[in-house]
């Protein structure tokens, strides 16, 4: 629970025992691996094999649309922009097509913005029970001095960033630090107080599956609430194989703590289709608990224009322009 001066606002991750972390098991760290051919293989059968149609597909799509971290991260955000991206958020559909589906009072999972933007989206959101998050850490590259690092999630927190998404610092995976990793981690941790923190791990840049692997566990350990694939400004970002690394991984974890963590797919996740596949995997491989947006999100700015889109050809049997369905 995060308080501000205008409102306390209540995150869905309350009703889980939050991950504290534990110490740093490097024997586990070391025996985890990742054998890419299988790993692929199995990816590449999951937009065949789970397809959902009709009224199950709209359900699906209005999940979706409850588990999207609504994002504006582009250097010419304005207070006009991020106050239009929240009244996207707050009403993600039109209220006629809402109401024909009977899910009125449907909202996205967050909005996620840079710190200065933060108080605009706070104020835009208040009574709402949709929480902001900032991107942290020297974001997308990580690279800014560490006082500085922690000290950006301060401020973010100060003003009324309910949710913090830190870069690591992949210099630390690709020689294998992972003590290194691990302190910066505890420490973002620890600057976010009761803000809830995802793990920003750039897998586009880890190099191999067996660093995402390793890199995803040593951020768990430290404390992270999610592990999140990619800041979307790397030339590789979200994909199903990096992805069914990064949840085998959150389940072995909660087998050997009994702490659930939460997954977010970033960057380059624009279609409904897309949508389903990954709420189809998440099903698959970590089972209903994990479809709920405390422990899954989309990191997303175009993807909910094509869930609408859809949802209203469902209702309609057309497609309307996808101009008519802007994020802000």
């Amino acid at each position: 629970m995060q308080t501000t001066t205008r409102e306390t606002v209540h995150l869905p991750q309350t009703l889980e025992p939050r991950n504290p972390g534990m110490a740093l098991d490097l024997d586990w760290v070391m025996r985890a691996n990742a054998n890419r051919s299988a790993i692929e293989r199995r990816a590449a059968t999951l937009p065949g094999r789970r397809s959902v149609k009709k009224d199950y597909q709209a359900a699906w799509l209005c999940r979706a649309i409850t588990c999207i971290d609504l994002t504006t991260l582009a250097g010419d955000d304005t207070v006009g922009r991020v106050a239009r991206l929240c009244a996207k958020a707050r009403q993600p559909v039109r209220a006629d097509l809402l109401a024909a589906l009977g899910m009125d009072g449907l909202k996205v999972g967050a909005v996620c913005v840079y710190h200065d933007m933060v108080e605009a989206a706070v104020e835009a959101l208040a009574g709402t029970g949709i929480p902001v998050a900032a991107v942290s850490t020297g974001f997308p590259a990580g690279l800014s001095p560490f006082h500085l690092r922690v000290a950006e999630i301060e401020e973010s927190v100060k003003a009324g960033a309910a949710e913090i998404d830190i870069v690591i610092s992949r210099r630390h995976v690709l020689t294998g630090n992972w003590q290194a990793l691990y302190d910066e981690m505890r420490a973002f941790r620890a600057a976010c107080g009761e803000a809830h923190v995802k793990a920003i791990l750039a897998t586009g840049e880890l190099g191999t599956l067996q660093n995402v692997a390793r890199a995803s566990l040593v951020c768990m350990m430290a404390g992270a609430d999610f592990i999140k694939t990619s800041t979307g400004k790397e030339s590789v970002n979200a994909t199903l194989p990096v992805s069914l690394v990064m949840i085998r991984a959150i389940r072995d974890y909660f087998e050997e703590t009994g702490y659930r963590v939460g997954y977010k797919p970033a960057g380059g996740i624009s279609k409904a289709k897309d949508a389903l596949v990954y709420l189809a995997l998440m099903k698959e491989e970590l089972g209903d608990r994990w479809v709920q947006n405390d422990l899954f999100r989309f990191g997303a700015s175009s993807l909910l224009g094509d869930i609408e889109r859809q949802l209203e050809h469902h209702l309609t049997g057309a497609y309307s322009a996808s101009w008519r369905h802007a994020a802000g």
